[in-house]
């Protein structure tokens, strides 16, 4: 009798704490899925920020700082799968030249990410539109080097090309969805950047 008491009690515990993890999930789900909205890829920008979502909530500023700190770590894993190929020497002739210029416009990429995500910790009131400017340059500066990066392997078919291409679009649509959420802070205003 005591062990079926203690069962239906922890049952009872159980079920309390999957419902509570279930609304504390749809609530953050809810506020990601919000945020994404205004971005062109939006499920690879619910799956790539949902970490944020209990920490941004509805905060402009948070979400585009989020974006963009994501997107450097995806440009810098790239940048390391293309320095390995680098290294492997695979790649022979016009593909061999084509990857040097890829890691040197994915290197161009991170600079400009960089210089974006430290505007975005030290938003000021009296210079804001300034800042704005500035990070809708450097994303978008950013986007086209990594567009860059595909333009040299043009025709190729070659297994490892194809890899090569999916990984830099992938990258490509992160920092487009960066863009636009940094695009949805500016249009936010001045306002949203009150949050801690």
């Amino acid at each position: 009798m005591i062990i079926i008491a203690r069962f239906m009690l922890l049952a009872l515990l159980f079920s309390f704490l999957a419902n509570t993890s279930q609304m504390v999930f749809a609530k953050g789900s809810d506020e990601v899925q919000e945020a994404c909205k205004v971005t062109r890829y939006q499920n690879l920008c619910i799956h790539s920020l949902s970490q944020f979502s209990n920490t941004s909530g509805r905060s402009p500023s948070k979400w585009a700082r989020a974006s963009v700190s994501v997107t450097i770590e995806e440009v810098k894993n790239v940048q390391t799968y293309l320095q390995k190929l680098n290294r492997n020497m695979s790649m022979r002739g016009r593909n061999r030249i084509a990857l040097s210029d890829c890691i040197e416009s994915f290197a161009d990429a991170i600079d400009e990410l960089h210089k974006s995500l430290g505007v975005l910790r030290n938003l000021s009131k009296s210079i804001f539109s300034t800042q704005m400017g500035n990070l809708n340059t450097w994303i978008s500066a950013a986007l086209t080097s990594e567009d860059t990066c595909i333009d040299g392997f043009e025709g190729q078919s070659e297994i490892q090309i194809k890899l090569l291409r999916n990984r830099v679009r992938n990258v490509s649509c992160i920092t487009s969805n960066a863009l636009a959420l940094v695009n949805k802070l500016a249009t936010t205003g001045i306002g949203s950047i009150t949050d801690p």
